[in-house]
Formats: C-alpha cells, structure tokens, sequence
C-alpha cells in the first residue's frame, strides 16, 4: 500500500507541468490576438472555460499533494494574518465563479470595502476588527485548503447566502462556514466525512455533494490537533466549525 501511494503521489506531481503549459497556452491565445490571430467570441468563450478549469484542476493537485505532506508528519508553519487567509479563499472562489468580483478583491485594502464587496454576491462576513487583523502562526497551505473546502460546499449548497466568520479563543482559532441551503439530516453527520459519500443518489447529486472535501478537510484536521463541528438538519441549511490549534 506505501508503494501504491507513493507512486499515485509521483503522478500527480507529475500532472502539474502539462496543466501549467495547457494554461500558459490558452492565456497565450487569449491574449496575444495581435501574434496569433483574432479570435471569435465563442472561441474566447472557450478559451476562457479551458483557463477557468485548468485552475480547478491545479488547485486539485496542490490539495491533493497537501493532504500527502500531511499523512507524512510535514507542517510548514509561518505567520499570517487572518485577513490574508480568508481574502486569498474569496480570491480564489471568484476567481472561477466571477473573475470581475476576484479583481476587485484584489484591490481592496480595507475590511469594510471587501465586506461590501462580496456581500452583493451573497457573502457575509462577520469578524471582529482585531480579530481580522490579529497575527496567526500556522501552516497556511492546510489552513486555507481547510477553509476553501468549507466555504466552496456552502456556495454550491446555499439557497441565498453564504456566512464566513471567524474568532480567536486562547490559543485557538475558531472559523465557521455557514450556508442556509437544503441541510444535512442527522442521520448522515458522520457519513458525509467518508470519502466518496454523497446526500443523494443522483449523478447531479454526486457532482453538488460534501463529498471528498469534507474528508481531506479531517485529515488535514487531525494533522494539526483541530476539531470540526457541524450543526445542521434537513431543510436547517449547515453551520461548519472549525478549531484549531495555534
């Protein structure tokens, strides 16, 4: 079994360079029209569904290649604000689902301005001040794939709104995701964090499930000593909580 995994992780390694040229290439057509010829609008159409997805599939392997870091003990821990945490998960959320949105979380410099921001594409946010500002020393790779993961669910699950907050407790730090969409039966809270495990039995089902995430989202937990806690029923939408460790 260490051989077969070791292995499947050398292969995904290795799928990161095709992904980066197929990226390169599309961006390269997309935007040096002026080298390579003008392009139609369906065709920019297409190009930009390659990028989008290309990105989708790179973030698959950087998670995927985290979550092997992690079975193997690895922790690169640094400090960073949570500011920084929870904008780079907005960034890159929009950056698939609305580019526009993404660019403008670029820019922003205060925490009322991106408040605002994402709160027109149906984002709350509620943190304190010094909470948002407050320095976190952790391993940001795992913290933000965890959060991603989280956030992702809840937009794909949500009926008008998705809620981000975050707090610090001693030595702890305490994110919730909050979504007020279908919910989970009590009955499936501790199946939903098996791997492969859907809400529904349909193909679209499948594809809009918890899923996989939720369970890398447990094993990063466990790496770090954090906890996850979810309060939800059918038709009560789904609170996530995460704690962990500084």
């Amino acid at each position: 079994m260490p051989d077969t995994i070791i292995k499947t992780e050398i292969l995904i390694h290795d799928l990161k360079v095709p992904i980066s040229v197929i990226d390169a290439g599309a961006k390269s057509l997309l935007n040096r029209q002026d080298s390579y010829g003008p392009l139609t609008d369906k065709q920019i159409k297409v190009l930009k569904r390659i990028i989008r997805n290309t990105l989708t599939t790179q973030r698959l392997v950087n998670d995927v290649l985290e979550l092997g870091r992690s079975r193997e003990g690895v922790m690169i821990t640094s400090d960073f604000p949570v500011s920084a945490l929870v904008t780079s998960v907005l960034m890159e959320i929009f950056d698939f689902s609305d580019p526009g949105v993404a660019e403008v979380i670029r820019k922003i410099q205060t925490y009322d301005e991106l408040e605002q921001v994402v709160q027109d594409s149906g984002t709350r946010l509620s943190f304190d001040p010094k909470v948002w500002k407050t320095m976190v020393h952790l391993d940001e790779a795992k913290v933000r794939q965890i959060l991603r993961n989280l956030v992702t669910n809840a937009f794909k699950h949500r009926f008008s709104f998705v809620e981000i907050s975050g707090r610090i407790e001693g030595k702890k730090l305490i994110l919730k995701v909050k979504d007020d969409g279908r919910g989970i039966p009590s009955a499936d809270h501790q199946r939903i964090f098996e791997t492969y495990f859907t809400t529904g039995s349909s193909i679209e089902s499948a594809i809009r499930s918890h899923g996989l995430g939720l369970a890398g989202v447990m094993v990063l937990l466990k790496d770090m000593g954090g906890s996850l806690t979810l309060n939800s029923d059918n038709g009560k939408g789904a609170e996530f909580i995460v704690t962990i460790p500084i």
